[in-house]
């Protein structure tokens, strides 16, 4: 049983991780609370079913199209229905909300609703773990959490790109004095959230099937992790991944799996209660920000 909750946590947390990195590297980069996180997730989702079933085009391919593709929605995306309302919280999370809701509910009136609607495994199979029994989906999902992480550490701080992202997210005025493109580089932003939340739909979906309410279900993970781990801070993105993941896991075996739903929403509470700015989301280095 041990045994089992350990394996179960780390791959829970690094779907909760994965789920989360795009949306709360945006906004740590940008300070842009992107609302329509969830409806990427799903809307890149469908189009990559919609590429293999549809138009028949090779997986590796169509993998490799639908990363291109979410990048490119996500920096037109900021252009249409952000940057006229950048700065103004509300207004941000209004914009990208209805975005979403929009996307969300467009798939819906298409008739993406039945469960024929799921994506394959990167690779069939499993194998045992201390006797363990876990397949290779799964596996894959932890590797590729620490795989985005340790990209994006290496991406922000031996990149010009990333170098700007750094500097964006520590001081914007000071950044636009010395040349930096305020605009693009947030931009950017949102098309290296949108591009992670379709690397999350390719490998998670595969565990189930497309939903329509899957979406709403990813923004809320991706607000509980933030939230809970401190939106500037990716380090705390990883531990409040660790620590949701797990108690979802420890709850959904000894409570029942009714309650697993409302480990998020507890979560939220108790933070913004006994601390507002997440585990580790105080302004301290600029390393722990982005």
């Amino acid at each position: 049983m041990l045994t089992g909750i350990i394996v179960y946590g780390l791959v829970n947390s690094s779907i909760l991780l994965l789920v989360a990195l795009g949306f709360c590297l945006t906004f740590g980069v940008s300070r842009i609370a992107n609302f329509a996180h969830g409806a990427i997730y799903i809307l890149f989702g469908y189009l990559m079913w919609i590429f293999l079933n549809w138009l028949k085009i090779p997986f590796l391919f169509a993998i490799l199209l639908t990363l291109v593709l979410s990048g490119i929605f996500g920096y037109v995306a900021y252009y249409v229905a952000v940057r006229r309302v950048r700065g103004i919280v509300l207004s941000e999370v209004v914009s990208t909300f209805a975005l979403g809701v929009g996307i969300l509910e467009f798939f819906r009136w298409m008739g993406f609703v039945t469960y024929e609607f799921s994506l394959p495994p990167i690779k069939k199979g499993s194998l045992y773990i201390l006797g363990f029994p876990i397949d290779y989906q799964r596996l894959i999902i932890i590797l590729a959490a620490i795989g985005l992480v340790a990209f994006l550490y290496f991406f922000t701080h031996y990149t010009k790109l990333g170098l700007s992202f750094r500097a964006i997210a520590q001081n914007e005025r000071t950044a636009i004095a010395l040349g930096i493109d305020a605009d693009r580089v947030a931009a950017l932003s949102v098309a290296f959230g949108s591009a992670f939340a379709s690397v999350a739909s390719i490998l998670v979906l595969p565990l189930g099937i497309i939903s329509i309410n899957s979406g709403y279900e990813a923004l809320l993970i991706a607000i509980a992790v933030g939230i809970v781990g401190g939106l500037e801070s990716i380090p705390g993105m990883i531990l409040a991944s660790l620590v949701l993941g797990f108690v979802q896991i420890v709850v959904g075996v000894y409570v029942s799996s009714a309650w697993v739903m409302v480990v998020y929403l507890l979560a939220i509470i108790v933070i913004l209660v006994v601390m507002p700015s997440g585990l580790l989301g105080k302004f301290k280095e600029l390393e722990e920000r982005v």
